[in-house]
């Protein structure tokens, strides 16, 4: 049986969703945040609670028999072949810091497949959207990942995980060798936001370790509507649950790997 669901209203909604969390997240900008920790470097916010609450409000009153899977309250259960998966603040630390560079992020898996994903920075109003088939766009208008070709003419971008203190060598390792063949290398702190910079070519390639499924959901299916490649650090399948990512325009998909693959 082939299960038929209405994209443009999945995209409607979702976009409704992350309007009214941008919002919250505006509205909590700027001022002294309850900050508690969930681990030794990994925070949460009311204004993480709160974008999270408004976004499966949303979502539930559309979708009631929909499953929901969000960074912050878990799995809501549901129709296995429709799952949503939320990421309400991408950048807590960033956020907390009254640093403008974070996200919220929005995907939708129909089948086990991510087949639309929206990302929104609030501060500046930059939406980036993804439909499986459709394209990826930046405020409306069409993106497309880079064409630079060599890495030593990239710009990349990383991340690194929370518990990196328990892999600090190789991640230092790739780091390095990532470093001196690159143009230049720069750490923003969004995983979202990472995947939509390489969707619209302002980052060449981007990679990263221990991500859970909400970090790279709705980035994902953008860059790849953009035309980017994605992988793990091998060059293998990627899929939400793995534990590493990378993701170039293709054309330095190569390197890359070469780069981040240690014997």
């Amino acid at each position: 049986m082939i299960l038929i669901v209405d994209l443009d209203r999945i995209k409607d909604i979702g976009v409704a969703a992350a309007a009214r969390a941008g919002e919250i997240l505006c509205n909590y900008w700027g001022k002294t945040h309850t900050v508690e920790k969930k681990g030794p470097m990994n925070l949460v916010t009311e204004a993480d609670l709160a974008s999270e609450k408004a976004i499966i409000q949303l979502i539930r009153a559309a979708f009631p028999d929909h499953t929901i899977l969000a960074e912050e309250s878990g799995v809501s259960s549901g129709a296995q072949s429709c799952e949503w998966i939320i990421d309400p603040l991408d950048g807590t630390t960033n956020y907390a810091h009254h640093l403008p560079e974070f996200s919220l992020s929005i995907g939708f898996a129909l089948e086990g497949e991510i087949v639309f994903g929206l990302v929104l920075n609030p501060i500046t109003q930059e939406l980036f959207c993804g439909t499986r088939g459709q394209g990826a766009t930046l405020n409306g208008r069409p993106i497309r990942a880079s064409g630079t070709k060599t890495v030593s003419e990239s710009l990349l971008v990383t991340g690194f995980p929370y518990d990196f203190q328990s892999m600090i060598r190789p991640l230092i390792l790739r780091f390095e060798r990532c470093l001196l063949a690159a143009q230049g290398v720069r750490r923003s702190g969004s995983a979202a936001l990472d995947l939509c910079y390489v969707a619209c070519g302002r980052f060449d390639g981007f990679w990263e370790q221990n991500l859970a499924p909400w970090d790279t959901a709705a980035g994902m299916v953008i860059a790849r509507e953009a035309g980017a490649t994605i992988s793990d650090f091998s060059n293998g399948p990627y899929r939400i649950e793995k534990k590493e990512i990378l993701a170039t325009n293709g054309l330095i998909h190569n390197e890359m790997t070469a780069l981040l693959t240690l014997l």
